[in-house]
């Protein structure tokens, strides 16, 4: 039997990417995104649902999306679901499923300062990203 593991998501960023390292060196960034979904109730009425879901970066991706993106930046994440299991100090099983990127694309432009130069992100409020409008329909297009 075949399998697929495949996620594609878009969404907004609701924190500073972190990045750590593995012993090895390894860089390992962590990401939390927010994804928006407007849809029509059964009364007709406007709803907005948040999902936020964490994703995990490795090596050179993960200390880009740390140099660049900040808390508020729109990215299109593709990657695989990814189950963690541990047993914390009570001695419970614990499990988090998350999504490992396989690549994170950059939505937002880089912001540049009144010379041209590109502006460091810690230097500058985060992006007003607002998805498109729905239409009477519920569809943002």
């Amino acid at each position: 039997m075949s399998t697929l593991n495949r996620v594609f998501l878009m969404g907004n960023l609701t924190r500073d990417p972190e990045v750590r390292y593995t012993p090895s060196g390894t860089a390992v960034g962590d990401l939390s995104l927010a994804i928006n979904e407007n849809y029509k109730n059964k009364a007709g009425e406007m709803v907005e649902s948040t999902v936020f879901v964490d994703v995990e970066v490795w090596s050179r991706q993960a200390e880009t999306c740390s140099e660049y993106l900040f808390k508020g930046s729109p990215v299109f994440i593709e990657g695989r679901l990814k189950l963690d299991q541990w047993t914390n100090q009570q001695g419970e099983k614990r499990s988090k499923l998350r999504v490992r990127a396989d690549r994170v694309q950059f939505l937002g432009s880089p912001r540049r300062g009144a010379d041209g130069a590109e502006v460091p992100h810690h230097n500058i409020p985060p992006p007003e990203f607002e998805p498109p409008a729905a239409d009477e329909d519920g569809i943002p297009f």
